[in-house]
């Protein structure tokens, strides 16, 4: 989940200019910058917030919806509930067999087994199912009202909407501050480590970000190269920065739906055929489809998607949608000359070291100028 940051700054902070490379250490960790300039990593792009991509801008937010979340709303508490009322008491029949209970025992533990699952599961059950809409409600709610910062290439330039602000503002890409934070504490349970990436700029002596939790180190680097690769044309469809499992064929809509179930259930088929899966795996592929509601919860996300496609517009500013139309192609602003310069001797010296860290290549790149 983003997190959006507007924070004033102390004055000497605010005149510290940061630029890839650079490391401000604090009590338990570090943030390392990326950006600006924004120069090129080794890492693959991954994009998981990032919702809609197009030939003139991205936008980054909360992404698309997933078939996942609707499994778990619906899915979880029908499963919980069918495997409460009818597993436990199998179960049960199963337990009194093999310690040699009666047949007329073993029956009617196995009813009083249901009687008390039955009873708990009318509460329980539609209780579970409120909480698990209330949480869909409140994102989908999120993803009507959300503002999106956007990135458009052509004009080189990203778009925040600052909290409490009335009117977008436009910051030029290569200006644009990027970071890695990386954290640990420690906990009864050893060493905690915590990572994340962050974006943003200065106006006056406030800080706007957006920043959110990554699981891992490469990870922030990768969500952070989606970026970067979309706005210097190196990423151009989110089928390659999202569908990591490659559920997509090449006429499918870029987000989650029946496609996307159809396609995975051809290629487990497949896989069986050809010995690399076992027909056991493709029963509980199966079974968790079944208790999972089969395609309703592909059928849900395709009509979350029209409904945001149709709605979410809706809420961003005239000027910012006056900003996102196309121009012509003798109008696309060109990358600095600084930027190409650093940028291939990051790529000439990534390739003459391959395991030296990149953050150490960035700085020394920057040093020399």
């Amino acid at each position: 989940m983003l997190n959006n940051h507007d924070e004033p700054l102390a004055t000497a902070q605010c005149e510290v200019i940061r630029k890839a490379g650079d490391v401000a250490p604090f009590p338990s960790g570090k943030i390392t910058y990326l950006a600006p300039l924004p120069l090129p990593t080794p890492m693959p792009p991954y994009g998981p917030h990032i919702g809609e991509l197009n030939d003139v801008y991205m936008d980054f937010g909360l992404g698309q919806p997933e078939a996942f979340m609707w499994q778990m709303t619906l899915g979880g508490p029908f499963a919980t509930s069918f495997s409460v009322l009818f597993l436990f008491p199998i179960i049960t029949g199963f337990l009194g067999i093999i310690f040699g209970y009666g047949q007329e025992a073993i029956w009617e533990s196995m009813l009083a087994i249901f009687e008390e699952a039955r009873e708990n599961i009318l509460l329980t059950g539609p209780f579970t199912l409120l909480i698990g809409l209330g949480v869909w409600h409140h994102v989908h709610k999120k993803r009507l009202s959300l503002i999106p910062t956007r990135f458009n290439r052509q004009r080189r330039e990203a778009c925040f909407m600052p909290e409490g602000a009335t009117e977008p503002v436009f910051v030029p890409w290569e200006s644009l501050s990027a970071w890695i934070i990386e954290a640990k504490g420690a906990t009864q349970f050893g060493i905690h480590r915590q990572y994340g990436m962050g974006i943003g700029f200065h106006h006056g002596e406030t800080l706007t970000s957006l920043e959110f939790q990554c699981a891992g180190l490469e990870l922030a680097f990768s969500h952070w190269e989606a970026i970067r690769g979309y706005m210097e044309y190196e990423v151009n469809d989110l089928k390659s920065i999202q569908d990591l499992q490659e559920l997509q064929g090449p006429d499918d809509p870029p987000h989650e739906g029946l496609h996307t179930f159809r396609n995975a259930r051809a290629r487990m088929h497949q896989q069986i055929r050809e010995g690399r899966r076992s027909r056991l795996s493709g029963f509980f592929w199966y079974l968790y489809h079944v208790m999972t509601l089969w395609t309703i919860p592909n059928r849900l996300v395709e009509w979350e998607v029209r409904r945001l496609e149709r709605i979410g517009k809706q809420v961003l500013p005239e000027v910012m949608r006056e900003w996102s139309e196309p121009l012509p192609e003798e109008q696309w602003a060109k990358p600095s000359e600084e930027l190409l310069r650093l940028s291939e001797q990051v790529r000439q010296m990534h390739k003459r070291q391959p395991h030296r860290p990149i953050t150490q290549i960035f700085a020394e790149v920057c040093r020399r100028g």
